[in-house]
């Protein structure tokens, strides 16, 4: 996999047939140099980092605790009454990104059905300037990711352009756009164009099918076109491969060689 383009391997969803430690080595002998994931915090840092630097594979990222996953919370950013809460999932996310070397962290914001927007907001700002100054001290990027309702009702950010919008409102250089090909499909489609519009405010890059979340090889999302405008733009950092295999991982691969510049 040693092509312009760089493809992480999200752990969280590939090589669920393995222990998650194991999907490491499992992603390293399928030839991907990096992995990301959504929750570590059931392993100690320390052990999953023992691992990485076993397989010779690196963390790019990983989400900040989410508050009660169990209740249908999603992220806490946004969530008035909840600061406290959202300090202390920051630092653990902060502690676990230094402890695995990732230099991104996603601050998911929160499910907002009973927050009136205007309060949604006011939250969100004000915890993630907060946050940015401490991630600014740590050498992480923080992300912010916009979900589509299908998968994710009634969660606060909208859109690529809403996200767009809050950062320049909060102002730090540390804040970026996780811009999920997947959930911008479905939330706003017109990928090409919000691409090139949100281009100095991404951060890291999602990819899946649309509809199914699958394999980038099927669905309504012309892969090949979209990577090639992306490598085309000079984009140096990692795409994350975050989608639910058909089958077996290893057995769904080779749309990377198909699709990718």
């Amino acid at each position: 996999m040693d092509r312009h383009l760089r493809f992480c391997a999200n752990i969280s969803m590939l090589f669920t047939e393995h222990a998650f430690a194991d999907r490491i080595d499992a992603a390293a002998r399928a030839g991907f140099r990096a992995v990301e994931c959504q929750f570590p915090y059931d392993l100690p840092a320390r052990d999953l980092r023992k691992r990485l630097d076993a397989a010779g594979i690196a963390m790019t990222g990983i989400n900040a605790p989410a508050g009660n996953l169990a209740r249908g919370e999603f992220g806490l950013a946004a969530l008035p009454g909840r600061e406290q809460e959202f300090r202390d999932s920051l630092a653990r996310g902060l502690d676990y990104a230094h402890e695995l070397g990732a230099k991104t962290l996603h601050c998911l914001s929160g499910v907002t059905k009973d927050v009136s927007g205007q309060a949604a907001r006011a939250t969100f700002l004000s915890n993630m300037s907060e946050a940015c100054e401490k991630a600014e001290r740590a050498g992480v990027i923080l992300l912010i990711e916009p979900l589509n309702p299908y998968d994710r009702p009634d969660y606060f950010l909208k859109g690529s352009d809403h996200a767009a919008e809050l950062i320049s409102a909060v102002g730090h250089p540390e804040l970026k756009i996780l811009f999920d090909l997947y959930h911008v499909q479905i939330l706003e489609g017109d990928l090409l164009r919000r691409i090139g519009r949100h281009w100095p405010l991404i951060g890291h890059f999602q990819v899946a099918s649309v509809p199914r979340r699958r394999e980038p090889d099927e669905g309504e999302i012309n892969y090949k076109t979209v990577l090639a405008e992306i490598a085309a733009l000079g984009w140096e950092g990692w795409i994350g491969c975050e989608y639910r295999p058909r089958g077996a991982t290893n057995d769904g691969l080779s749309w990377i060689e198909a699709l990718a510049p």
